[in-house]
């Protein structure tokens, strides 16, 4: 079974979402704006990837975050995904513990899923 992280209201989960239930992929959705996420959770994603591809730069609550909030380092990233979770990239799909999707897209998908 997959595990789906996420928060419901964000357009690019949404698609995700349609993609997963167009193809039949069975998951179960976790809100971790609503659920939270722990440090474990944040460490094990951290050792299959750098956090800076963990942390969306490009959404909101980074671009409202001040310089000297934003973080420098993978210890600095994790305190802050902590504290704001909205903050974390998504959707991210987990299987067993091992990252098999991060974001949206159709093609990574049809690899990852089909």
């Amino acid at each position: 079974m997959y595990t789906l992280y996420a928060i419901p209201n964000c357009d690019t989960v949404k698609k995700a979402r349609a993609w997963l239930a167009e193809n039949d992929v069975d998951y179960q959705f976790y809100d971790y704006k609503k659920q939270g996420v722990d440090r474990l959770t944040l460490v094990r994603w951290l050792t299959q990837m750098p956090w800076t591809q963990l942390v969306n730069q490009n959404g909101q609550t980074w671009r409202k975050l001040p310089e000297a909030e934003r973080p420098t380092d993978a210890d600095g990233a994790i305190t802050l995904m902590l504290e704001k979770p909205s903050v974390i990239r998504r959707p991210l799909i987990e299987q067993n513990g091992r990252v098999v999707a991060l974001g949206f897209s159709g093609e990574q998908y049809t690899e990852a899923f089909l």
